[in-house]
């Protein structure tokens, strides 16, 4: 997934403002980089993140504790962190915009990050309005605990250095000049990397420069590599006031993924063999219901040749089981044979399932259902009677001092 990486200028944001971008295919190589107006930056449709980078210059670091209690998701922290900074910046709270270190845990030291917020606000402003929606904030230099790394960057006429590392309290950005070299050197001589080689890196305009001033030779990191390295930080800026609009980000960069799956080159094997998985899937479907089908068919089959073989009258078959039932029917009643829906079979399986004390005064026998009066049964009576007959196949329901039965299993007691 590819990656857009603005660096946003240190000055105010105006109408001949222009950005520094590189963009990544992998987070580890480089394919392109240039200084553009924000209109004219790479279109970002299809990108799967788009960076901003803080410079140096516009950041302070701050180290502090956060009492019990207060944790990176407590409503309270933004007012706990002004609190903890107002005697040791030099700008009211309020105009600064506060991020806390991703690892920051309550009553241990933390690394707060502090900017212009007004600055930082009108630049994310402008890259929204060109189309650019930052998906993060990182810094171009953070607070680290490894050995001592001197960066010089800048122009050729106004060069810079930063120093991070475990030996220095946050960052720090200075002039490349004699006082700021005579700072290198009491760190170098410090306790805490005595003996350690410091790591000094340079622009290549000014490796040069860098090692005449240091006497070292110094290894070459371009701007754009520099940026390449901060987008692996855990830092995310946008916290506190760009909180929810860092959440936006986050749908849009899901939907954008979902965008890069769909048409990026990369993922076109994985897209072919998702659609034959599918065809596969729908081929095995159809296979696997035509072949039901046929079994279905061949069943219907040979319960319609069972019907027409054992009765020949039937000419035309539509609902063979129905039609096989009325010419056993007829058959009984042509030879005189008995059947469950006859009065007798009725009477024979009432007569079992009900006490010997029991008398009918009244029975009437049509259309396969018995009419029993006299029984004198009350509603459990009537649904023990029908528990009893259920399992000879016959229903019973209540129609006052009437007990209905039928060979029938979808009527029940109706009390």
């Amino acid at each position: 997934m590819s990656t857009l990486i603005i660096c946003l200028p240190p000055t105010p944001h105006g109408a001949a403002s222009v950005y520094d971008y590189a963009l990544t295919p992998d987070g580890r190589t480089l394919a392109s980089h240039a200084t553009v107006p924000a209109a004219l930056l790479p279109a970002a449709e299809r990108r799967g993140e788009v960076l901003a980078v803080l410079p140096a210059s516009q950041m302070s670091w701050h180290s502090v504790e956060l009492p019990k209690g207060i944790g990176t998701g407590s409503p309270r922290l933004r007012a706990v962190l002004e609190n903890l900074l107002e005697d040791r910046l030099l700008d009211e709270p309020g105009q600064l915009h506060l991020a806390l270190a991703p690892d920051a845990a309550s009553s241990e030291p933390a690394w707060v990050a502090a900017c212009d917020r007004t600055w930082l606000c009108e630049h994310l402003q402008a890259l929204e309005a060109a189309g650019k929606t930052v998906t993060r904030i990182v810094p171009e230099f953070a607070p680290g605990a490894g050995a001592l790394q001197l960066h010089v960057l800048g122009e050729v006429d106004h060069p810079f250095m930063v120093l991070i590392g475990r030996a220095v309290s946050g960052t720090i950005f200075l002039p490349l000049c004699n006082s700021a070299l005579a700072l290198v050197e009491q760190l170098q001589s410090g306790p805490d990397i005595a003996g350690e080689e410091v790591l000094a890196l340079a622009e290549p305009a000014l490796a040069t420069l860098a090692e005449q001033s240091l006497q070292r030779k110094v290894n070459l990191l371009t701007r754009q590599q520099r940026w390449l390295r901060a987008s692996s930080s855990p830092w995310d800026l946008a916290q506190f006031d760009l909180t929810n609009t860092s959440r936006t980000r986050a749908i849009r960069r899901f939907f954008s993924g979902c965008r890069e799956v769909l048409q990026a080159p990369a993922w076109r094997p994985a897209r072919w063999g998702a659609g034959a998985l599918l065809v596969a899937n729908l081929a095995g479907l159809n296979a696997w219901a035509w072949k039901e089908q046929s079994v279905l068919h061949a069943r219907r089959k040979a319960i319609e040749t069972s019907l027409t073989q054992t009765f020949p009258q039937v000419r035309v078959v539509v609902d063979a089981p129905l039609q096989m039932e009325r010419e056993i029917a007829k058959l009984r009643r042509a030879t005189g044979a008995t059947s469950g829906r006859d009065l007798e079979a009725i009477l024979t399986a009432l007569g079992n399932a009900t006490a010997a004390e029991q008398t009918a005064s009244a029975i009437e026998f049509s259309a396969d259902e018995a009419r029993i009066k006299g029984l004198q049964l009350n509603a459990q009576s009537a649904g023990e009677l029908s528990a009893r007959l259920r399992n000879q196949g016959y229903s019973v329901r209540l129609e006052g001092d009437t007990v209905v039965v039928r060979q029938d299993g979808e009527q029940g007691i109706a009390p």
